[in-house]
């Protein structure tokens, strides 16, 4: 079941149009945004809670932003949101409704983006996948593996690409992590990931012209997982497991633009924004122009004709 929004966005003006005004306008959308308010895995993990609030905190810095040229501006109208998935508090049955969503969206091939919620936003992800039964390989943008064993059984937001990569209905095709920390990477999990394909680019070989050959490499289709406590900290001080020594904002903005503009990117997840322990809304309004800088990118593809809309 999906819950409704209704954020506030500031006064805007026919020649000064903000996207949330235009998102709302959207009938018949080519790309959809879904929010999933779970930070539950992030609790079972360790972690600081405060992540289900990270969808709406996305929302209102996305929304505020100005789109960007009238071009941009006519794209945007064309983008829905659908809402926030509702939260029981268990996380596998979560997923599971994050990835029925999905799951239409997928078959009438609408590009989709996710806003988490802890990173077990990502397993969510994957199994819309799955449930449409598309194969799909992934990149994700992190300081972790996040392969982590389950805990009672539990899935969680360390182990939902170990999750992926062991699903015995239809496995990640591939996996790629960029960004790796090696200062809080276990050898364990760097072995585990040694049996899949995939590639593993720790963040001081991490630059951009690196991850747009990642995408060339890559098979299609695929889904991109941006963590946000992948970047340093200076910049994104509001995650559940802030980085020291992370990504720089130049590179993970770049990023975003190339899996946009790249045609084998289908959906994108952005996750662990934890507006609890923002400063001055410093990590939302990152999360938020990765989002822009995305569809910056995807408004510039050549097939776009293939992004059906849905009837509503």
């Amino acid at each position: 079941m999906l819950i409704p929004v209704d954020l506030e966005t500031v006064a805007s003006s026919q020649d000064n149009p903000r996207i949330g005004d235009l998102v709302r306008d959207a009938r018949k959308p080519m790309v959809v945004i879904v929010g999933f308010p779970s930070d539950r895995g992030v609790e079972i993990n360790g972690g600081r809670a405060g992540a289900a609030d990270g969808p709406d905190a996305i929302r209102r810095a996305l929304y505020k932003m100005t789109p960007g040229s009238p071009l941009m501006a006519d794209f945007w109208s064309q983008t829905a949101d659908i809402g926030n998935v509702e939260i029981t508090g268990d996380v596998e049955t979560d997923q599971n409704c994050l990835a029925e969503v999905l799951r239409s969206h997928r078959e009438a091939n609408n590009m989709c983006i996710i806003l988490g919620g802890g990173h077990e936003t990502a397993y969510g992800h994957f199994l819309g996948y799955v449930q449409a039964q598309t194969a799909v390989g992934i990149i994700n943008l992190d300081a972790h593996a996040d392969v982590r064993d389950l805990v009672d059984g539990s899935g969680h937001s360390g182990s939902s690409f170990r999750q992926a990569l062991e699903n015995t209905d239809m496995p990640a095709a591939s996996y790629t992590v960029f960004g790796l920390a090696p200062n809080v990477v276990s050898n364990s999990h760097v072995k585990f990931l040694d049996g899949y394909p995939g590639e593993r680019v720790w963040v001081h070989d991490a630059d951009p012209l690196r991850f747009d050959e990642l995408l060339d490499e890559a098979e299609s289709p695929l889904m991109v997982s941006f963590d946000l406590d992948a970047v340093d900290q200076c910049y994104a001080p509001g995650v559940s497991a802030p980085a020291v020594g992370g990504l720089r904002q130049n590179t993970w903005f770049r990023a975003a633009y190339s899996a946009g503009v790249s045609g084998k990117v289908r959906s994108i997840d952005v996750c662990e924004l934890n507006p609890r322990y923002d400063i001055d809304n410093r990590t939302a309004r990152l999360a938020a122009l990765t989002i822009w800088h995305f569809v910056e990118g995807f408004s510039t593809r050549s097939d776009l004709s293939k992004f059906v809309h849905i009837t509503e």
